[in-house]
C-alpha cells in the first residue's frame, strides 16, 4: 500500500491544477515520511469563505470562516457514535446478496486493497489568497502550509499551547523547507 491524496475543487478563485496537487503530494509524502505514516489516503477539499464558515459553525460551533478545517479518521472522542455496518442477524437471500459473478457484494478482491484513510483537509482558498497577500509570500506556499498545517491535524498535533505550538510549527516549516517552499 502507499499513501494517496484525492481531492475537489468547490470554489472559483482560481483554477486548481496539476502542478498544486502534484506538489501536494510531495507535501504529503515530505510529511507523512517524518511521521512514520507509509500509507493511507488523505482528502483535500478546496472552498470558498462560506462553504468553510459553514463547516466551521457546524462543526466547532464558530460562525466565521477560517483557513483550514481537518476532520481526522485517526482519532475519535467519547461521545462519537460509532459506525454501524449492518448485523448479524440480517437475514438476506443468497440471490440478493450475491453480485454478477457470485462474489458477495462489498467484497473486496482478494489482490485489491484501499488505503485506509487518515482524514479530510478543507481549505478556504478565498482566506489563502488574502494570507499570502499579507505575509507577502506566494499562494503555492500558503497553500502547501495550509495543507501541511492540516495533515499535521489530522495524524494529532495541535497547538493549544505554546509548547504545542512550538513543535508543530516546528513541523510545518520543515516540511516546506525541505520542499522548497520558502517564505
Amino acid at each position: 500500500m502507499s499513501l494517496s491524496l484525492n481531492w475537489n475543487s468547490e470554489q472559483d478563485a482560481i483554477q486548481i491544477g496539476e502542478p498544486l496537487i502534484a506538489r501536494l503530494e510531495e507535501l504529503l509524502k515530505i510529511a507523512a515520511e517524518a511521521e512514520g505514516i507509509e500509507d493511507g489516503e488523505v482528502v483535500v477539499s478546496f472552498v470558498d469563505d462560506e462553504t468553510i464558515r459553514q463547516l466551521n459553525r457546524e462543526y466547532r460551533n464558530i460562525d466565521k470562516a477560517t483557513d483550514v478545517l481537518s476532520f481526522s479518521m485517526l482519532e475519535s472522542t467519547e461521545d462519537e457514535p460509532g459506525i454501524v455496518y449492518g448485523t448479524d442477524d440480517e437475514e438476506e437471500d443468497d440471490e440478493e446478496k450475491a453480485g454478477p459473478a457470485g462474489d458477495e457484494i462489498g467484497d473486496v478482491p482478494e489482490d485489491e486493497s484501499y488505503p485506509d484513510p487518515i482524514g479530510d483537509i478543507v481549505i478556504s482558498v478565498q482566506r489563502a489568497i488574502a494570507q499570502a497577500e499579507e505575509y507577502g509570500h506566494s499562494l503555492e506556499r500558503e497553500l502547501g502550509f495550509l495543507f501541511v498545517h492540516g495533515f499535521l491535524h489530522l495524524v494529532g498535533y495541535d497547538h493549544e499551547d505554546e509548547e504545542s505550538e512550538r513543535a508543530m510549527f516546528g513541523k510545518q516549516e520543515a516540511v516546506l523547507q525541505k520542499a522548497g517552499l520558502h517564505r
